[in-house]
């Protein structure tokens, strides 16, 4: 890796906690949402919560030096602004189990605290914003976009997003333009598209801050395998969040976000001029009543 990349690196690890906190209070009304959620509900939710970590506790004896340790890691966590890392990385993927699991299309993933809405639109068959000479291997994508009745949907949207051939994301790195591989396509009217990217490359989530201490005292390692985020949608129709991941990337069996699911595994079929092309559909759940 180059000591420009490594320059990146640092910069973008300090500031991307920062960075996923602000976006996240800007593209998410929680409080909104759960308004009306009914006291009970509450009650029982952070009562279970609890019971578990006491139990936790018990178990383990966990002692006043270790419960000081948590404390004191714990406002390190919000100080540096990464509990939208620390919640997407290691709790989020339960939370899409649970909520996506009386669907009949595709398989969902999690989304992640990089998405960014309102990413350029480029039409049915385009190529995604990137600078000149990105890196990675080019990548042709062909798809479409149906219900689970079997119709085509028209007008479907495909936002993708994802690193580049040095793990950083748009927005969330030093020096990368605003919409460097970001862009929204809308299917034709035969539920059909094409996109042209690069293929991204592994990461290692930031681990400089909190979570990166966790993660060191714990022994474990930071990486995700290579991956291109996308949210599918289309009127009358469940959102589809999901991430595509690539055959023979050493990190899909232990993702630290264990977000990996068989059934997004791509199928990148390599062309004689270095380049790649890949066909996945997606299927969409009709919504409910």
């Amino acid at each position: 890796m180059s000591s420009t990349t490594h320059e990146t690196d640092a910069a973008s690890a300090a500031a991307s906690g920062a960075s996923a906190t602000e976006r996240f209070h800007a593209d998410k009304s929680p409080y909104d949402a759960v308004k009306d959620v009914p006291a009970e509900r509450v009650d029982t939710l952070a009562r279970e919560v609890l019971d578990a970590v006491h139990a936790t506790v018990r178990k383990h004896k966990v002692t006043y030096d270790e419960f000081n340790a948590l404390k004191a890691w714990m406002i390190d966590v919000g100080q540096d602004g990464e509990w939208p890392l620390f919640l997407d990385v290691w709790l989020e993927h339960v939370v899409e189990e649970v909520n996506t699991e009386h669907r009949e299309g595709n398989k969902g993933s999690i989304e992640g605290p990089y998405y960014v809405p309102n990413a350029p639109e480029q039409g049915a068959r385009g190529t995604i914003p990137m600078r000149e000479g990105e890196g990675g291997t080019p990548l042709t994508w062909t798809g479409r976009v149906t219900s689970t009745d079997g119709s085509t949907l028209g007008g479907a949207r495909v936002e993708l997003w994802h690193a580049d051939s040095d793990g950083f994301y748009s927005q969330f790195a030093p020096g990368i333009p605003e919409w460097n591989l970001r862009g929204t396509f809308t299917t034709a009217q035969d539920g059909s598209f094409e996109i042209h990217t690069v293929q991204p490359a592994p990461y290692q989530i930031p681990t400089d801050g909190s979570c990166g201490r966790l993660i060191a005292a714990a022994g474990w390692h930071a990486w995700r395998p290579a991956h291109l985020h996308v949210k599918v949608s289309a009127p009358g129709h469940e959102l589809l969040t999901a991430q595509l991941y690539f055959p023979g990337d050493e990190h899909n069996d232990d993702d630290i976000a264990s977000a990996v699911k068989p059934e997004l595994v791509l199928d990148p079929q390599a062309q004689p001029d270095g380049s790649a092309i890949v066909e996945y559909a997606f299927v969409l759940d009709r919504a409910k009543a």
